[in-house]
């Protein structure tokens, strides 16, 4: 949404305005690319156990003190496109991406690292082949959609991991973004059925405060969010020298995520083993007792659910367990 003027680009210097064009820069410029588990996303309602080819474009448009991927996000880094030649990244069409993707013979593309809502132009034709093909498309994202691009990429994203990262103050102060589009695209993919989202928030202890979280888990529970990862936060790029945040206020985050009536709520980042299972919300019967890269989900899932329901108590569990 950005009224760029000629000779210069947007915000997140991913567009740019050449000679009354609209140009993206480092389009197809692979930064990060890999097979990944699902869970690692994370993204636990979407065929837990398997595994899932992820790659990244550079380039993101909030600027959070606390990313944990700024060499590929922001255009202070050395390795940005264009940035005094420095930019040594080849160029791959979407075709020639999703080679890569059947030969990992993974059954979901991720969209990930950097975010992707700065680069849906090739995201859109790389989601289009892998549809073709069959397979799933699952985007990481901050959310922070216009109504137009969320338009454009809801027809071929099946699965979203959204970030909501905090109150609108947080999103002012530590992101230079804010809340309210965030919301707002979080209600509309909850409302699709045929769509699966899940919600990570990275609790940074002193920040995120028990009156904060409680605020943001009505807001998220009114927004139809049934899965919420809680991440603990760890000292990175610009908060650096911030204490990590202790499992004992993540866990009184949990409490309050739990107590919001929001279906399936994970720590993440954590020793805390407890809130790594899948229980049936209706029954409480453990469905996968353990999200860990072993993929041992997998097995869990064909031993205690059928047809995406609970075995025991023949509940509807949200997400899409097998294909």
């Amino acid at each position: 949404m950005c009224s760029i003027e000629p000779g210069t680009s947007g915000l997140c210097g991913i567009r740019e305005n050449k000679q009354g064009k609209l140009r993206t820069i480092g389009w197809g410029e692979v930064v990060a690319s890999g097979v990944d588990p699902i869970e690692k996303k994370p993204m636990y309602h979407l065929l837990p156990g398997a595994k899932t080819f992820s790659f990244a474009l550079f380039g993101c448009n909030y600027t959070c003190l606390f990313c944990q991927n700024h060499h590929i996000t922001q255009r202070e880094s050395p390795y940005w496109p264009e940035q005094s030649g420095a930019s040594t990244h080849t160029a791959m069409s979407p075709e020639e991406l999703v080679q890569l993707f059947d030969r990992s013979r993974t059954p979901i593309m991720s969209y990930t690292y950097s975010d992707p809502i700065v680069w849906q132009d090739y995201m859109l034709e790389v989601a289009e082949l892998v549809h073709a093909r069959g397979k799933l498309n699952c985007m990481v994202t901050n959310g922070s959609f216009s109504t137009e691009s969320l338009n454009r990429v809801l027809p071929v994203i099946d699965a979203f991991n959204i970030d909501v990262k905090g109150d609108n103050q947080f999103y002012r102060s530590y992101c230079t973004g804010a809340l309210k589009p965030v919301l707002q695209a979080v209600e509309t993919i909850a409302a699709r059925k045929d769509r699966i989202l899940e919600v990570t928030t990275l609790i940074i202890e002193g920040v995120h405060t028990e009156r904060m979280m409680q605020e943001l888990a009505a807001q998220l529970y009114d927004a139809g969010v049934q899965v919420w990862h809680l991440s603990r936060f760890f000292p990175h790029y610009r908060m650096s020298s911030r204490p990590q945040t202790s499992e004992a206020y993540l866990a009184r985050m949990l409490e309050i995520a739990r107590d919001a009536r929001i279906s399936h709520v994970y720590a993440g980042n954590s020793m805390l083993t407890e809130w790594d299972r899948t229980l049936c919300p209706a029954c409480g019967t453990p469905l996968v007792r353990s999200h860990a890269y072993s993929g041992q989900a997998a097995s869990d899932v064909s031993r205690t659910m059928r047809d995406g329901r609970c075995r025991a108590c023949n509940a509807e569990i949200y997400g899409l367990f097998t294909t």
